[in-house]
């Protein structure tokens, strides 16, 4: 299972410095310019392994490996962003950067692997609208006189997705909710419009009412809004569903300021990531998340949404 609720939300605001920053491999494609990932997301680099194609798979799957008896696909992540593909004369320098995230392994062939830098989440700017490959890009930051471009992997893998609008409506369920459940509203917090999109297919199909936020600042000021004394009561929010991975304002720091601010310390917030493994969750606890889950299974995040808003709705009682 992907979630994981905190057993006490509230026991510390306080974060570690490495909650405050992110880590990002840096590579090359075939520019000049450098291309980074977040480094969590990273399992291991390897040479470019003898590959299997398949027959009809999308142009930009190079084929399949068999790593250590797992088979993944590997992607040409030049020609998957509309870059020439990497070519043969790269060969020499190519790595296949081994990823884990949304809980599945797929491997990217990049030109040249570079190295690891570090940056503070506000030094992560959203991506300018004149940037050429900006559909694929999550964020921007600066490395000397370099512009990194940090990839929306979700939103690359997303191209093979196969999960039509009729699949949501027939696998969520609505049991748990009541009349008064779904009075509550939910604010959803996500960077990727290809991610809320998802996530609000999935509110449509519980039929509670939402807004959405498209980074941290953005949802603080939602909530500063909407939840002041002076506000309509109907429109304050009782849930955060948020992603992590934003630029300027993170999950992580959305969570610490939520928890800070009197008006809005006792929200419930479920923190909604493409990152796998046990340091997200301990992240998001030491934070102050109610609970985190792995994206993207729509019943697992209707399940959760319905008890948060439960657990909300008894509070209030």
């Amino acid at each position: 299972m992907g979630i994981r609720t905190m057993a006490n939300p509230h026991q510390s605001l306080t974060s570690e410095k490495q909650s405050d920053q992110i880590e990002i491999l840096q590579f090359y494609l075939n520019t000049r310019l450098p291309f980074g990932i977040n480094v969590l997301k990273v399992k291991e680099i390897i040479p470019v392994p003898n590959l299997t194609q398949l027959p009809n798979a999308n142009p930009v799957i190079c084929g399949v490996a068999n790593l250590r008896g797992v088979t993944l696909p590997v992607i040409d992540l030049a020609k998957a962003i509309g870059q020439a593909p990497i070519t043969n004369q790269a060969a020499s320098q190519a790595s296949v950067i081994i990823t884990e995230f949304n809980r599945g392994l797929h491997g990217f062939l990049v030109n040249r692997v570079d190295r690891i830098v570090y940056r503070d989440w506000k030094e992560i700017l959203p991506p300018p609208n004149t940037l050429g490959t900006s559909t694929y890009t999550s964020g921007v930051t600066r490395e000397k006189d370099a512009l990194v471009q940090i990839l929306d992997l979700e939103r690359i893998i997303a191209t093979f997705d196969s999960v039509s609008d009729g699949d949501y409506a027939r696998i969520i369920s609505t049991e748990g909710l009541d009349a008064q459940n779904r009075r509550q509203r939910i604010l959803v917090v996500d960077d990727s419009a290809m991610a809320r999109a998802q996530t609000v297919r999935t509110l449509d199909s519980l039929q509670v009412p939402y807004v959405m936020a498209r980074d941290g600042k953005d949802a603080m000021d939602v909530l500063m809004k909407l939840n002041d004394d002076e506000a309509d009561p109907d429109d304050a929010i009782s849930l955060v569903l948020s992603d992590i991975e934003m630029p300027e304002m993170d999950g992580y720091s959305l969570t610490q300021q939520i928890r800070k601010t009197p008006a809005l310390a006792n929200l419930y917030i479920l923190l909604h990531t493409s990152l796998n493994g046990a340091i997200n969750a301990e992240r998001a606890e030491r934070c102050g998340a109610n609970a985190v889950l792995t994206k993207f299974v729509p019943e697992e995040l209707a399940a959760q949404v319905i008890t948060g808003l439960r657990q909300t709705a008894d509070r209030q009682v």
